[in-house]
């Protein structure tokens, strides 16, 4: 039986015999062999920088700079202008359907619940093709609130590539 107390370990004298069976490599022997691990993932990282699949993803990523390199900074503050407003609509309205998920019963065409219902539903049947009930419980409206959230904060948070794109100074 073995007790931690303190951080010291104390053992029964059967599993200590039984420890001691064991042979654990010193701290030297573990240091010297460090160099070659560290050689062999240096010959690992120079092999997967020479592979071809990464050059698609590379050039994806370049394009896509690109594109939004070229947008200019007025075409951005619109940008914003109407994807802001939207997707703070959208975040709200997601809300609202976590919310409405706790009462299965509500009548959703009449009207109070219709606003939030009417514009989130076809998002969500879609969603909960890939996405079934956990538990019977409905998660796409907090999928969609996250995924929603993330590209606000994305595109036009403080630091979002829109805000940066329309702070750029025309040469």
């Amino acid at each position: 039986m073995t007790t931690v107390a303190s951080g010291l370990i104390s053992s029964s004298p059967a599993l200590l015999h039984a420890k001691s069976r064991r042979s654990f490599p010193s701290i030297r022997n573990r240091s010297a062999s460090l160099p070659v691990v560290s050689a062999s993932l240096s010959n690992i990282e120079a092999d997967t920088a020479t592979t071809s699949h990464i050059e698609p993803i590379s050039q994806l990523l370049h394009n896509s700079i690109i594109t939004l390199a070229d947008l200019d900074p007025g075409t951005a503050k619109l940008a914003i202008g109407i994807l802001g407003p939207a997707l703070s609509a959208f975040g709200f309205l997601f809300i609202v359907r976590i919310v409405m998920s706790w009462y299965p019963k509500l009548p959703v065409e009449k009207f109070p619940y219709v606003l939030a219902y009417a514009p989130t539903e076809p998002i969500l049947v879609l969603t909960r093709k890939v996405i079934p009930p956990l538990a019977g419980v409905d998660v796409t409206p907090v999928v969609w609130f996250g995924l929603v959230s993330f590209l606000s904060e994305i595109l036009v948070g403080p630091q979002g590539l829109l805000v940066l794109v329309s702070q750029q100074q025309v040469s």
